[in-house]
């Protein structure tokens, strides 16, 4: 029975230590705020352990991802007129090159959707590197844009409507399956990758003229 005892004894310790290390943290960051708060600081620690839990569960998943590295591009004629896209996979020594058009889209779309279409590739949930010419596109995940249009109904900060709320759509929920980095590359400059991609994006908005 005592066995039994300290057995529980040991593992309430083990449960409470990441609470009470955690709320000395807070005490000492935030002697006023926490020293009195009663139930709220409970609730706030809880909150904040669980956040933590999960920020470790996060970076503990991503060190077992494999890299991989996007470069991404679009091409319309007119804006809007006959587009096209291209997209470069590397994974190791593993390089994969795709693209695909539409006979009357805009540039941006057709960016939008070599991203769409690289990530959708991806059987499992992986690091990528994601490299692209498009400030449209780059900024619009990095910056948080497109998912503050998303909570407004698609509406930009300025009310005017945001575009192309359908790619950008699922763009966002393939952003949640992947732990993306951001690289914004100048276009028409010395990245080859970039300029193949956009070799590839020409070629394929040239077939619906």
């Amino acid at each position: 029975m005592d066995f039994l005892k300290d057995l529980l004894a040991l593992f309430l310790v083990i449960k409470l230590l990441p609470f009470c290390l955690i709320y000395s943290i807070m005490l000492v960051r935030y002697p006023r705020r926490y020293l009195l708060a009663g139930e709220k600081t409970v609730d706030i620690i809880l909150s904040f352990e669980e956040r933590l839990y999960e920020k470790i569960r996060k970076i503990w998943k991503r060190r077992k991802m494999k890299t991989v590295t996007i470069y991404t591009d679009g091409a319309c004629s007119g804006n809007p007129g006959p587009g096209g896209w291209g997209a470069i996979l590397m994974y190791g020594a593993h390089r994969r090159e795709l693209s695909g058009g539409e006979p009357d889209t805009t540039n941006n779309r057709m960016e939008l959707t070599a991203v769409i279409q690289a990530l959708s590739l991806l059987k499992e949930p992986c690091v990528v590197d994601l490299w692209s010419d498009s400030k449209y596109v780059i900024d619009g995940l990095e910056k948080g844009w497109a998912k503050g249009w998303k909570k407004r109904g698609w509406v930009k900060s300025d009310k005017k409507p945001a575009l192309n709320p359908d790619l950008w759509d699922r763009l966002l929920a393939l952003e949640e399956i992947h732990t993306l980095r951001y690289h914004w590359v100048k276009g028409h400059a010395e990245n080859e990758y970039n300029n193949r991609c956009d070799e590839l994006a020409v070629m394929e908005s040239q077939k619906y003229k």
